[in-house]
């Protein structure tokens, strides 16, 4: 049966397009919590090629000879790994512990019973490290329109808006792969967007001018970066080691006090 929550996110979805309210929290407040604990398991939701790669035929998709970068390799090794295709089980829940963290990297579009299941398993003690890119930078093989493409612009102002993020593009800016500088470090980005939040509402704390949030939600946890090149292929190894040394501090900033709120 649906219920009055998902018939008001599927009311919501056309008019928060890129739009949002607030969140709550901070990584003060959740220092408080204690140590950083380690989780049980990574569920990782992401249209990025994280958990297999990229390929125009089945063989090469299957191939253990694939050319991988290096997130999908950090990825294949996490300990506890839950690749999910989907944040709602026929029940409406979504099928993940709560004693894990999830990574939404550039998920696609949420339906209204995903948006719920979400909601619910965060305000349950849930935690979200999630990577929304306004403008997508990252090559694919496939062409704009086709299904298998990474999504290119983040659409999940539903979700965001209830949590009381609004995702904002610069579109004057230049592209370009540049550094943010945030408490873990510097964080190559390329045409990143912003969060704001609403003054009235203590729910959330930004960084870097809005690039990065972290929020309460009930007694769970959302860190957000406002861009996704993080996860880009480095041909150069010390690059890509500064890259795994980011995504795995992340990981356990959002996972602090974990499975004790």
């Amino acid at each position: 049966m649906i219920n009055s929550r998902t018939v008001l996110f599927a009311l919501l979805a056309p008019c928060l397009a890129l739009a949002g309210c607030n969140l709550l929290g901070s990584s003060d407040a959740a220092g408080k919590s204690g140590e950083a604990q380690k989780p049980a398991g990574l569920g990782v939701y992401s249209s990025l090629p994280l958990l297999w790669g990229e390929s125009d035929d089945i063989r090469g998709f299957l191939s253990d000879g694939q050319e991988q970068g290096w997130a999908h390799a950090f990825i294949q090794a996490q300990d506890g790994l839950v690749p999910l295709d989907h944040l709602a089980d026929a029940s409406g829940v979504l099928p993940l512990a709560k004693d894990h963290v999830l990574l939404l990297a550039q998920p696609r579009p949420l339906t209204p019973q995903e948006n719920v299941a979400l909601d619910d398993w965060v305000n349950a003690g849930g935690r979200v490290l999630l990577f929304a890119d306004p403008m997508l930078t990252a090559h694919s093989i496939f062409a704009l329109g086709d299904a298998r493409r990474p999504q290119d612009i983040a659409m999940l102002s539903p979700i965001l808006g209830r949590w009381g993020l609004q995702l904002e593009f610069d579109e004057s800016q230049q592209p370009g792969e540049r550094l943010v500088d945030i408490k873990e470090g510097a964080v190559p980005v390329n045409l990143p967007g912003r969060f704001r939040i609403r003054p009235e509402d203590g729910s959330c704390t930004l960084e870097a001018a809005g690039f990065l949030a972290e929020c309460r939600v009930g007694k769970g946890r959302v860190i957000a970066l406002a861009d996704a090149a993080l996860f880009d292929d480095s041909h150069d190894p010390r690059d890509a080691q500064r890259r795994r040394k980011l995504l795995e501090t992340l990981l356990a900033r959002v996972s602090v006090g974990i499975g004790r709120e």
